[in-house]
């Protein structure tokens, strides 16, 4: 039966990957949602234009809109997919761009509610990364601690097995 921590890992990893998977492509084309493809396309037009060092190196909403979604798309197929590694790799690039957008959302000045979402999945990430780079103590499970020869047992030790005397 896998641990505990496995579970949350691979629960975390799944949900996570599919979220970007279609935040993603919502930023990519409108077929999911016209509404939420304007939308981005509006939000990443403040972006740019509230940075205009972006401007500067060449790169306009579009580039950034597109580029985000992909590397989205792609980070969530390997947080969804791939075993190992590249799973953290994906997640710390997630990472990151949740962090740029915490940063556009707050340099175009927009209210909490919208980028709430942003701050739960960073959230979300932080904590998958944390609990998927923690070494797992199998150490305290195989082996029971030594006792003093003149401590008690534990209550959760194995009693001797045989017939019990009751005066």
């Amino acid at each position: 039966m896998a641990s505990p921590r496995t579970v949350t890992i691979v629960a975390l990893s799944v949900a996570l990957g599919l979220f970007f998977v279609f935040m993603g492509t919502i930023k990519l084309t409108p077929r999911l949602s016209k509404d939420a493809y304007s939308e981005m396309k509006r939000a990443y037009k403040s972006y740019v234009r509230a940075l205009p060092l972006l401007k500067k190196m060449g790169i306009n909403s579009i580039l950034l809109r597109k580029s985000i979604g992909a590397l989205e798309v792609a980070c969530g197929i390997v947080m969804t997919l791939v075993p190992g590694r590249p799973k953290d790799v994906a997640n710390f690039f997630l990472l990151l761009l949740v962090l740029a957008v915490l940063f556009f959302h707050q340099l175009v000045g927009d209210p909490l509610k919208r980028y709430a979402h942003a701050l739960v999945f960073g959230i979300l990430l932080t904590c998958r990364l944390l609990i998927a780079r923690k070494p797992e103590d199998r150490s305290s499970e195989k082996k029971p601690l030594p006792r003093n020869p003149g401590e008690q047992p534990s209550l959760y030790e194995k009693a001797p097995q045989g017939k019990v005397k009751v005066s």
